[in-house]
């Protein structure tokens, strides 16, 4: 043998003992035990992690992004080691071995089927719906056929499908983010944190509410304006259980909440505040918010303490204690301290919660994908049928799975098939 030779049988079998070592490790990884195993430590790792505190990060932590992908491999390995077989099945369909789980029948026949008969038997399981495949002569004849053979890839398809609702959901809760913001109308803020190059925004035009008698909000319409660069990007209507969508964004009306329109002026008449304030807080129960005023070296306690009669108490403190309180309704301007305080009116605020979650799309998939492959499955099986010559006679075969009740179709092709030759079934 020459050097060259021996190197490369030498290289042949390197070759194939690779081969060899990948296929066993292909059908370790496709095992269903594994799989389920890998599918349990998963469902424990999301259910610790939906008992500790989101900050802790468990879904985001590397070890958690290696199980998921040993899932997402298991997944794909079964495909691939089952979805080949079934597909070689339902081209090139095998015959089938009687069994309990084999419904059968015999068709007693006067002669043994010619070229002829065994044509118009073919042609009837064909016309049947099955692809048939015949081999043998005489005797030794055979023809096995599958029906909706197809049915069985979807059921395979079915395992990704799984993964992916996994790798969605869990993708989703480990990257997803999201913001809250209030805005009064004519604000606007960041759809997300700030970031490099992020510039998505949404600024609040108007705020619609209507309530019942008994004080429920019977319409909390808010349109909005998102923006991108700083220009606008559409107009859109948020409502209750109708969140606005912009650039994977989905836009929420969260809370809401009293505000008050108040200009506040120096003695000499220097405007210090000239805007409306959320009170967004809480003092004795009441909605309240504190507004700073650092060259008087005020601040100035604004609460709603008569909400039916519009009237707003409104405090003035410096770091030594209260110095004044005074009561205001829309309109009304009364000196506090060393300044005058203006009530021009209420307003509301809208607290908004915007969220993106990029596994969602994944998820939605996924599970598009399971209830397809799943009605296949199960609204239209496979079914296999194999016709061989058995004492003369022609022997019919036929395979349903497991929940499929096929009674009906053996009775069906065994009359069928009967007439096919000229005898009448047994």
């Amino acid at each position: 043998m020459s050097r060259s030779t021996a190197v490369a049988a030498s290289g042949g079998r390197r070759a194939d003992r690779l081969a060899q070592a990948a296929q066993r490790l292909l059908r370790l990884a496709a095992d269903a035990r594994l799989a389920l195993g890998l599918l349990l430590l998963a469902g424990a790792w999301n259910a610790v992690a939906a008992a500790l505190p989101p900050d802790a990060g468990l879904l985001a932590a590397p070890p958690y992004l290696v199980l998921l992908g040993l899932i997402l491999c298991a997944g794909m390995a079964s495909v691939a080691v089952r979805l080949p077989a079934a597909w070689q099945e339902w081209r090139r369909p095998a015959p089938l071995s009687e069994g309990a789980e084999v419904l059968a029948a015999t068709i007693p026949v006067d002669r043994a089927p010619d070229a002829d008969s065994r044509a118009a038997l073919a042609a009837l399981a064909r016309g049947a719906g099955y692809r048939v495949v015949e081999r043998g002569q005489g005797d030794r004849w055979s023809l096995a056929g599958t029906r909706r053979g197809w049915s069985r890839l979807a059921g395979q398809l079915s395992h990704i499908a799984l993964v992916l609702m996994l790798l969605g959901a869990a993708g989703g809760r480990a990257f997803s983010t999201e913001t809250t913001f209030s805005l009064l109308p004519g604000e606007q803020a960041l759809l997300d944190a700030p970031h490099t190059g992020f510039t998505d925004a949404i600024r609040l035009d108007r705020f619609d509410a209507a309530f019942g008698a008994d004080g429920r909000p019977l319409k909390l319409d808010a349109t909005v304006t998102f923006l991108r660069g700083g220009k606008p990007a559409g107009t859109q209507l948020v409502q209750v259980n109708r969140p606005g969508d912009f650039g994977g964004y989905l836009v929420h009306g969260w809370t809401y909440g009293p505000a008050v329109r108040v200009r506040v002026e120096t003695l000499g008449g220097r405007p210090l505040v000239d805007a409306p304030v959320p009170l967004d807080g809480l003092i004795e129960g009441r909605p309240a918010a504190f507004v700073e005023l650092p060259t008087e070296g005020l601040t100035l306690g604004l609460t709603l303490v008569d909400a039916e009669a519009n009237e707003l108490g409104v405090t003035a403190s410096t770091g030594s204690g209260v110095v004044d309180s005074v009561r205001l309704r829309p309109g009304d301007e009364q000196r506090i301290g060393s300044v005058a305080v203006q009530l021009i009116g209420f307003d509301a605020y809208l607290t908004f919660l915007s969220r993106r979650d990029p596994g969602m799309g994944i998820l939605f998939g996924g599970a598009a994908l399971l209830i397809a492959c799943l009605a296949v499955a199960l609204w239209m099986p496979r079914r296999r049928i194999t016709l061989r010559i058995v004492d003369g006679d022609v022997r019919l075969l036929l395979r349903g799975e497991r929940f499929d009740r096929a009674e009906g179709e053996l009775a069906k092709l065994t009359a069928r098939l009967g007439n096919a030759v000229g005898s009448a079934p047994a």
